[in-house]
């Protein structure tokens, strides 16, 4: 009599081994650094995500297929901020990797997925052992503190996993048992962890590099820090914390629209703001060049003055 438990497992088995093949054909190798090839997936049908990292030259890039095509690969954009970067292949024809139909979730099954030789893909299991975001560096949380101080902006979310990112798979998908990608594997933003950009994320990011060939951040041109405020220095307001401004940037947006040092923002284009995470989540590609009002207390009176967000460089 065939043992339950054995079903169950070659089951599961064939299933992952499944999935890697499916999530495989969308795999390929990318040829961006001496030496160490990485991964990248398949996007759009001319389109490849990798990883901004494993970039280390923006020409004379290629990439390996499944089906042992070498290709040219054109140079699209990148953002350092999320580790992603876009190369346009021409001739690629090769079906797009398959999004997961939700997002990842604590305690998953899932297969890191990466191509960094010739021979083939190669994967590892593990789980997701955790989903970040919004990313905030308190109590001392290395992770949220580096990943926060790269290029002075946020990184949304971010998933966390024990597979075992090998040498390579940076670029690759993070995938489910049916092979649909739940994110861009990267071992770039921290002490080589390893770590997932969400795919609703990264398709995001793809979009924007192929319209721009960059992503947009604000840019205020202060330096602030977080301020509780007294019931009695409210002018009105509700919330209970601010950003205290404590330098304002010569010739910055922020100088221009009249923000002073000691004044204390509260909201910015009415969206409350309690600390610089909140600052920075506002701070988007779309309010670049626009002017937002933004609502401080200065001297104890609440005021309203317009700011023209300027671009981070």
């Amino acid at each position: 009599m065939t043992d339950p438990t054995t079903n169950v497992l070659s089951t599961l088995s064939n299933q992952m081994a499944d999935a890697v093949e499916r999530a495989g054909v969308a795999l390929v190798l990318v040829n961006g650094r001496q030496r160490y090839p990485a991964s990248g997936i398949v996007y759009k049908p001319d389109l490849v995500v990798t990883a901004d990292h494993v970039l280390e030259r923006e020409e004379e890039l290629s990439i390996e297929t499944h089906d042992g095509r070498t290709l040219a690969a054109q140079f699209i954009g990148r953002d350092p901020t999320t580790d992603l970067a876009l190369l346009r292949v021409n001739e690629l024809k090769l079906e797009p990797a398959h999004a997961a139909p939700s997002a990842a979730r604590v305690g998953q099954f899932v297969l890191a997925v990466g191509r960094p030789t010739s021979s083939g893909p190669m994967a590892s299991i593990g789980i997701v052992s955790a989903i970040g975001g919004p990313l905030r560096a308190r109590r001392g949380a290395l992770l949220e503190q580096f990943i926060r101080a790269r290029r002075g902006a946020l990184l949304e979310q971010f998933i966390r996993t024990d597979a075992v990112p090998y040498p390579g798979f940076s670029g690759g998908p993070l995938i489910d048992t049916q092979g649909n990608v739940l994110g861009v594997l990267t071992t770039g933003l921290w002490n080589a962890a390893a770590l997932a950009i969400p795919t609703t994320i990264a398709w995001r990011i793809a979009d924007t590099l192929a319209q721009h060939g960059q992503v947009k951040r604000g840019f205020l041109g202060i330096s602030s820090q977080p301020v509780q405020l007294p019931e009695g220095q409210r002018a009105g307001q509700s919330q209970e914390q601010g950003l205290l401004i404590v330098q304002v940037h010569t010739g910055s947006s922020a100088a221009q629209g009249g923000l002073l040092v000691g004044d204390i923002l509260v909201a910015l284009d009415n969206q409350p703001v309690d600390d610089t995470d909140d600052l920075q989540a506002l701070l988007t590609g779309d309010r670049v060049g626009k002017a937002v009002p933004v609502t401080i207390i200065r001297g104890g009176t609440l005021q309203t003055v317009s700011v023209t967000v300027g671009q981070r460089n």
